[in-house]
């Protein structure tokens, strides 16, 4: 893989980013959950380079990107996706976003549908609500000393009990994103979903469009996916049994519906 790099946004964000793969293939957007990096897609990566130029990126608040103060909206992240794009001259890419990226993917497709060629929404939702409980959850992360208690909950609401209760690399891995992630830069997304809602919008989406969602989900619910569906053209539904971060919960059946859905061109 390549060594993580990094450019600044128009309002002097610095966003890092990662680049893997031949980049005469065709592009790839991979765009991570709230409370996590780049690093969460590490298993995918080698899989998906077979026929993508993958990009991933830390989005702003998280990992090596900066973590402005302040609340941040959905416009401001995904114009920072433009903004990636245009300085790597990449024109019209694939794009796969897990909840918070599902969002971002949603206002891309929404506002700048000459740059999304497909769309995987995985794990993601129109609107979530109400805003005081996120009220709620930014100010505690921006309250507190300890953020363990904040990565449990995220845990409990990412992960399956059976991955839980005992020893899992994988949970371990997911709750130290959590707990690297700067408040400020937690916080600034939290209030971006909180304000977010493409309840009426999202059926403007016009590109082939995968909907992924986890039939156990405790914050996207499933029936979050399939209201999605509903609303977009054409689009697909695919209904997993897992949780939240089904590219690591079922690896293979998420794989393989991703692959399949954006099985390339012969060339």
């Amino acid at each position: 893989m390549r060594e993580t790099r990094f450019v600044t946004m128009g309002d002097g964000c610095r966003i890092a980013y990662r680049l893997d793969g031949d980049p005469t293939l065709p592009p790839l957007v991979l765009s991570n959950s709230i409370a996590t990096t780049l690093h969460m897609w590490d298993n995918q990566v080698g899989e998906l380079v077979q026929d993508f130029c993958v990009l991933r990126f830390d989005t702003r608040g998280h990992g090596l990107s900066d973590a402005p103060n302040g609340a941040y909206s959905i416009d401001r992240l995904g114009r920072d996706v433009i903004e990636l794009l245009d300085a790597l001259n990449l024109g019209q890419v694939d794009f796969c976003g897990l909840s918070l990226g599902g969002f971002i993917g949603q206002w891309l497709a929404v506002h700048v549908p000459d740059r999304i060629r497909r769309l995987v929404l995985s794990n993601t939702s129109p609107h979530l609500g109400p805003a005081s409980n996120f009220d709620d959850l930014i100010a505690q992360v921006l309250g507190t000393t300890d953020m363990a208690p904040i990565a449990d909950m995220f845990m409990h609401n990412w992960f399956p009990e059976a991955m839980l209760s005992r020893p899992n690399p994988i949970v371990d891995h997911f709750r130290a994103m959590v707990l690297a992630t700067p408040p400020q830069g937690l916080a600034g997304c939290l209030s971006a979903v909180r304000d977010a809602d493409f309840s009426r919008t999202m059926a403007l989406i016009d590109c082939p469009t995968l909907v992924i969602g986890g039939q156990d989900d405790r914050v996207t619910l499933a029936s979050h996916s399939e209201t999605i569906a509903a609303a977009i053209p054409g689009a697909k539904l695919l209904i997993l049994p897992g949780v939240h971060m089904l590219n690591v919960e079922q690896p293979l059946e998420f794989m393989q519906a991703v692959r399949g859905f954006l099985a390339p061109p012969e060339r």
